[in-house]
């Protein structure tokens, strides 16, 4: 899942990310920086697994798409959560099985509000076909609501990408793939926000 971004945007020079069955691991809950940290590992989630990982890839989705983070906290891990509970609304046990158990969670430091449309904080989602979908998906509050990443790869935002990529080698670079830097191109004279030059796709 690591990889899942650089093949969204044809930024990175790697091969194609794969969804594997990654085993659940038990980590620190300071394993991410702090703008794409999940809310599970903010309210003191240890155990977990590539679901961090979709999540962190969401908040980088947008921020590239938009040119500015979605969750951009300072101050620290409730700030943090404030913000993302602000857009995609406070959660609850009955949407998050298992919330109340966490450590952090702290329901008399929660400011109560409503799931917004992302668009409404991050309008170019709204211009780019899938766009806002694939990052709701992305984006879910609870860890097991979130898209997989077998599942990211084949929605309807990569739809113009070579099917190739779905079978390229681990040590294969993405841009070896016929066509892929002509889907680029298109999407830079499109003007889609993706950051990617053509010095950066040849």
């Amino acid at each position: 899942m690591g990889l899942f971004m650089p093949l969204c945007v044809g930024a990175g020079n790697s091969g194609l990310a794969r969804a594997k069955s990654i085993p659940s691991h038990t980590y620190s809950c300071e394993v991410v920086t702090l703008w794409y940290r999940p809310p599970d590992v903010l309210l003191g989630a240890t155990d977990y697994s590539s679901e961090l990982d979709i999540w962190s890839a969401g908040c980088i989705f947008v921020e590239m798409l938009q040119g500015q983070p979605l969750f951009p906290g300072v101050s620290g891990a409730l700030e943090q959560l404030q913000k993302i509970w602000t857009i995609l609304g406070v959660p609850s046990e009955g949407t998050w099985p298992g919330l109340s158990k966490l450590p952090n969670y702290k329901p008399e430091r929660i400011v109560s509000s409503r799931p917004q449309r992302l668009r409404m904080f991050c309008d170019r989602l709204g211009r780019v076909p899938g766009a806002e979908d694939l990052a709701s998906r992305m984006l879910k509050t609870f860890p097991r609501e979130r898209v997989s990443a077998q599942d990211a790869l084949v929605h309807n935002f990569f739809s113009l990408l070579p099917a190739q990529l779905h079978q390229l080698p681990d040590a294969q670079s993405l841009f070896t793939v016929p066509g892929l830097q002509q889907v680029l191109v298109k999407y830079q004279n499109d003007q889609l926000p993706f950051g990617v030059t053509s010095n950066t796709c040849c």
